[in-house]
């Protein structure tokens, strides 16, 4: 086994991909409480909103693999990791917010634009720098 391979952010990976489906397990919890059966994707307040905070972090997924990996591979894998902490927290205030009320997502909501924002910007950097050392020597 490797002992320079990416495992800090592989760890993170995995963790998310287990929140992604705690997340969904939370949806299943809303249909037995409520009654909801499948396909079914509407029905009381409570419901739709479990679902749709549900559905918005499926959405926004890809997206934060993507910049995770891309920061790990070319900014810092040590600074991604915990950039994917924190998107988790985020993600997890922004679920819980939303069930609740849908104006009590937005705390959540900023603070994952802010981890995704800043994860793109320093994958960018990395990128950039790469670029700039492989095709044009210039060493920053």
């Amino acid at each position: 086994m490797a002992s320079d391979g990416p495992f800090l952010v592989a760890a993170v990976t995995l963790m998310s991909a287990t929140h992604m489906g705690y997340l969904a397990r939370r949806v299943g919890w809303s249909r037995i409480a409520l009654k909801i059966m499948p396909p079914v994707v509407t029905g009381p307040p409570e419901f739709e909103r479990t679902f749709r905070a549900h559905q918005n972090c499926v959405e926004f997924y890809p997206i934060f693999l993507v910049v995770l990996w891309s920061c790990s591979t070319f900014f810092s894998e040590l600074v991604a990791a915990v950039g994917g902490l924190v998107y988790m927290v985020t993600r997890q205030m922004y679920f819980n917010g939303y069930v609740k009320s849908t104006k009590k997502r937005l705390p959540g909501f900023i603070l994952t634009l802010a981890v995704l924002f800043t994860l793109s910007l320093l994958a960018s950097i990395g990128v950039l720098r790469g670029i700039l050392h492989k095709y044009f020597h210039i060493h920053l």
